[in-house]
């Protein structure tokens, strides 16, 4: 079973998301910060994180920044859910090293095979 790292701080959103994974098959970690989410991206090696950006320590910007200089952290997909939806952020968020973006809320019943394709397009 690959494991998928889901970094939010709502539990809400944590617990549908997590949901809507383990519904295809994947073990969820779970983290709440920015910090946990660095810490255990590079220790679990997981197949995807799933990144939201408002975070109560470091913001998932920070948390993709600092996965992405590590050797281990480099190649692992990062897929932003967020509630930024302005002018630019989608950019910034992309820029920052994340592979995919999507708006909140989230669709439970789409949004896996939705992350599934971008997890796909970079590791083929």
């Amino acid at each position: 079973m690959k494991k998928v790292l889901v970094v939010e701080d709502n539990k809400d959103n944590l617990r549908l998301i997590t949901y809507a994974l383990r519904r295809a098959d994947f073990e969820v970690i779970g983290a709440q910060t920015g910090i946990q989410g660095v810490e255990l991206a590079l220790k679990e090696d997981p197949y995807f994180i799933v990144m939201d950006i408002s975070l109560p320590d470091i913001d998932g910007l920070e948390a993709t920044k600092r996965i992405r200089v590590e050797e281990k952290g480099r190649y692992i997909p990062i897929i932003a859910i967020t509630s930024y939806a302005m002018a630019g952020d989608m950019e910034k968020i992309l820029g920052c090293g994340c592979n995919g973006y999507f708006e909140k809320p989230i669709d439970p019943i789409t949004i896996v095979d939705q992350m599934l394709a971008i997890v796909s397009d970079i590791t083929t």
